[in-house]
């Protein structure tokens, strides 16, 4: 085998011993050149020939101080597809040519060939005075013989002014450009182009001044910044990107308007020889009026993040003054208190039962998880929520304490007995460690499934009998809700921070503006970032989120003292406080703004579950947490509503990417779907009492049987079974409309799914308080109210659609409307403002529409 130095000596010898390359041939000494000179609006008709080559010789006068446009307009004539003539104008920085018929490529590369071709000249910048310049068109061809127009004009208005509008035509080989110069003192300005029709399809870009200008539908993308356009589009030009201080606006039609939305030409092979034969095209041509107008100031960015941050901050100085205002009215109800229980106990016949009774000095409020941070109580109510101990905590004499005590000697004895079993409750430490904590551990009923299952069958149930779990085991089971939130958080915000800078760097660096969904006529740049309002519009859902947990914290602190002093209220009254899924929903609720956030940095269809995802949490956390208030024993644990959580999830990327117009997917969700809510109400109607495994086609046949045919018996259960009815018609309803509809907006179809529910249990669980005897207090009233309002207010601009990722880019920014709020905000932004404030009420009748419950013990209150 020969090595490699012998190969590579063997090949020197080759090359030594090759021939030299042909010369190429010589340009034919025969070939007539013709040049004349030549003047502007004149039309020159001639011939040219393979053996010709016509120059035209012009010159024109430049001052440096004006500017004006040269538009070279060309028309063939002779039908030489194969053989084109070619146009070469050699001018002063540039050189330009093109062919005619000029052929332009679209999709699937398909061939469009253009007889007529007109390009504008770049002009390349002058440091004299006036400068005479001269230009050259060259005209050749290969054909023997092709009929040709030139023409050269002076362009008209060729320099934009600012606020002024300008009307023009153009079409795929006669594209448009204009030039705009920054004036003194504005550094920001946003070029509007519109149109009455909507087709042909039109590209608008903005470029540096430099030649050769990119202004043809194959090369329009090459450089600056560019957008599709049917009817509207709009692009924010910021000095500082210009050196020059001054741009073109180029309008290039397209020869497809397939990215616009529209259907491709069918063009019958019957008329072409060949399927590679070019299509010529007719009648694309597109009217459209420019306006370049100033952006805003730097000053209006000041005062817009001003007037963003003073709504929300106002929230937190209102929370404050709430406070100080129920802080000083306890402090009068206590001195008030204190005056009413000084007289003597002997006078009359009867009495209550004095504080120093009750084991500590009276607790002003009964309200220690209230929002208004108390609430009056009597001293009856104290004496009823003694009288209400549970026999756990070592009380005794229960009767007694429920009635009033008719003599001193009684009234000795009872109290001796109470100070006593309260100095067994004074013995257990309220708030142990949670480290080793399990729920066994606390489980002492000898039988604890069957207690089970007499206690939640019972056909009347009380908060009592669902409140029987150690108060350690449900904090440290529903403290896991706000860890696992956090967690998923962090895991989710990192990556999803990192995809969008991602996105806006392409955009930035590429400058196709098709990327992302703006509503362009408002969207104000601020750095590297595109729309920087519709971000700072979502500083709301942080700052109120925050807000909340602040509010949780303060309640939590309150009661945890409540319970260190073994305040009875606290142990044995009210809705029992847990305020794990309070933290958990105040955290959805600032990671919902910093998703969506991240989603308006570049809103497309790829990214919609950002903006998404944590709004299904707080409508899940939120239906939660009603449930958790009466029914805190059975309520779902963090792990298995999260895992139900990422299912919804996961169908809401699967039907963003794969659901529109997908028959199977659809057929399968709508299945799950109605799978779901009958496990769902099964679970709910029966308190968990039930088991899916091999035998329950057969229970369900034998309830069916002793029920429907054995004996025509009611529901046990009515209050539940009127709410699963309900929610079972609306869900079914929900899961037809999806499957007859499909819905292009899959994951807003999935959030009304929701939403809905969330209402429907709300509402259900509102008209029971009332069913009940309980009453709504002022507070929670006043949310409730306010918050509905906002609501309808949000969603009014919610639904104004001003861009939409379902459509091509240039279909929607027909959507596009200008600033409504300080020239600064646009409906979506207002959207943002008042759901964050919506979902703070919202949170703030969750947690305050119970504080009527708080000296009323929990084996009369009812479950519902």
């Amino acid at each position: 085998m020969p090595s490699a130095g012998a190969a590579a000596l063997s090949w020197a010898l080759l090359w030594l011993l090759a021939p030299p390359p042909a010369l190429p041939e010589p340009l034919d000494p025969k070939k007539n050149v013709e040049q004349k000179d030549a003047v502007f609006d004149r039309t020159y008709s001639a011939w040219v020939a393979s053996d010709t080559l016509n120059i035209y010789a012009f010159n024109h006068t430049v001052l440096r101080n004006r500017t004006e446009g040269v538009r070279v307009s060309v028309n063939v004539l002779s039908d030489h597809k194969d053989l084109p003539v070619l146009f070469v104008v050699r001018q002063k920085e540039a050189v330009v040519s093109f062919q005619v018929p000029l052929i332009l490529r679209g999709l699937y590369q398909r061939k469009y060939a253009y007889q007529e071709v007109s390009r504008t000249l770049c002009q390349p910048q002058t440091k004299v005075e006036v400068e005479t310049q001269h230009f050259f068109v060259d005209v050749s061809t290969l054909s023997l013989n092709a009929s040709y127009q030139l023409r050269v004009t002076r362009v008209e208005n060729f320099v934009l002014r600012t606020n002024e509008a300008f009307t023009f035509n153009a079409t795929a080989s006669q594209p448009q450009y204009f030039k705009y110069e920054f004036p003194d003192g504005v550094d920001s300005v946003i070029v509007k182009v519109t149109s009455a029709m909507a087709f042909p399809c039109s590209v608008i870009s903005i470029q540096d001044i430099l030649c050769p200008v990119y202004d043809l539908d194959n090369n329009v993308a090459f450089i600056g910044m560019y957008q599709t356009m049917t009817k509207k589009a709009a692009i924010t030009v910021q000095r500082k990107d210009f050196p020059s201080n001054s741009f073109y606006v180029v309008v290039v039609v397209k020869t497809e308007d397939e990215a616009c939305g529209g259907a491709l030409p069918y063009y019958p092979l019957s008329k072409r020889t060949s399927p590679d034969e070019p299509m010529d095209l007719h009648n694309r041509q597109k009217m459209l009026e420019v306006m370049v107008s100033p952006a805003i100031t730097s000053k209006a960015y000041v005062s817009s993040m001003l007037f963003c941050l003073g709504i929300f901050l106002s929230f937190y100085v209102i929370t404050v003054l709430i406070a100080c205002w129920e802080n000083c009215r306890q402090h009068k109800k206590k001195g008030l208190l204190a005056a009413m229980d000084s007289p003597s106990l002997d006078t009359g016949h009867t009495h209550s039962i004095p504080d120093s009774f009750l084991g500590h000095t009276p607790y002003m409020g009964c309200g220690y998880g209230s929002f208004e941070n108390g609430s009056s109580c009597s001293t009856e109510a104290i004496t009823d929520s003694v009288g209400s101990a549970d026999a756990s905590y070592g009380y005794v004499g229960q009767e007694q304490f429920k009635r009033r005590i008719p003599s001193a000697p009684m009234r000795q004895q009872c109290i001796a007995m109470g100070e006593r079993s309260l100095e067994n409750v004074a013995g257990r430490p309220r708030l142990d460690s949670l480290s080793s904590v399990e729920e066994d551990d606390y489980d002492t009923l000898a039988d604890i499934d069957y207690d089970k299952n007499v206690i939640r069958t019972k056909q009347y149930l009380c908060v009592a009998d669902l409140a029987r779990k150690d108060k350690r085991v449900l904090r440290k089971k529903y403290q896991i809700y706000f860890w696992n939130i956090a967690t998923i958080a962090v895991f989710y915000a990192l990556p999803v921070v990192q995809l969008v800078i991602t996105y806006q760097t392409v955009v930035n660096v590429t400058g196709n503006q098709d990327i992302c969904y703006y509503n362009f006529l408002c969207a104000h740049p601020l750095g590297n970032l595109s729309a920087f309002n519709n971000i700072i519009s979502n500083l709301g859902y942080v700052l109120l989120g925050l807000l909340f947990l602040l509010i949780i914290l303060q309640r939590e602190i309150n009661y945890n003292r409540a319970l260190m002093r073994n305040d009875t209220r606290a142990l044995e009254c009210g809705i029992p406080k847990h305020f794990g899924l309070f933290y958990a929903m105040g955290t959805a609720l600032m990671m919902e703004g910093l998703l969506s956030a991240c989603y308006h940095v570049c809103p497309n269809y790829t990214n919609f579950q950002f903006d998404t995802s944590f709004m299904y949490m707080i409508a899940g956390l939120c239906m939660l947490k009603l449930y958790q208030k009466r029914h805190p024993d059975i309520n779902a644990s963090a792990y298995s509503a999260y895992a139900c959580l990422a299912v919804v999830i996961f169908f809401s990327v699967i039907g963003v990417v794969f659901g529109k117009g997908n028959m199977v997917f659809w057929i399968v969700f709508s299945v799950m779907h109605i799978m779901a809510t009958l496990l769902l109400s099964t679970q709910l109607y029966y308190m968990g009492r039930w088991k899916l495994d091999s035998g329950i086609l057969r229970r369900i046949l034998h309830v069916m049987y002793t029920d429907c045919v054995r004996q025509c018996s009611g529901p046990m259960y009515v209050d539940r079974m009127v709410l699963l009815v309900m929610g079972n018609i609306i869900n079914w309803s929900l899961a037809a409309y999806g499957l007859l509809v499909r819905p292009n907006d899959f994951a807003s179809y999935l959030l009304a799914i929701g939403i809905c529910n969330l209402l429907l249990y709300f509402a259900f669980y509102i008209i029971m308080k009332l069913r009940s005897g309980e009453r709504i207090k002022l507070i929670p009233l006043l949310c409730i109210i306010g918050t509905s309002v906002v609501w309808g207010f949000a969603l009014f601009f919610f639904f104004q659609g001003l861009s939409t990722w379902q459509k091509t880019p240039a279909e929607s920014r027909e959507h596009n409307r200008d600033c409504i709020l300080l020239d600064f905000f646009d409906d979506h932004d207002i959207w943002h403002f008042l759901s964050s404030i919506a979902m703070f009420g919202s949170f703030l009748v969750l947690l305050t529409l119970d504080d009527d419950l708080d000296c009323v013990q929990r084996d009369k209150i009812y479950v519902f």
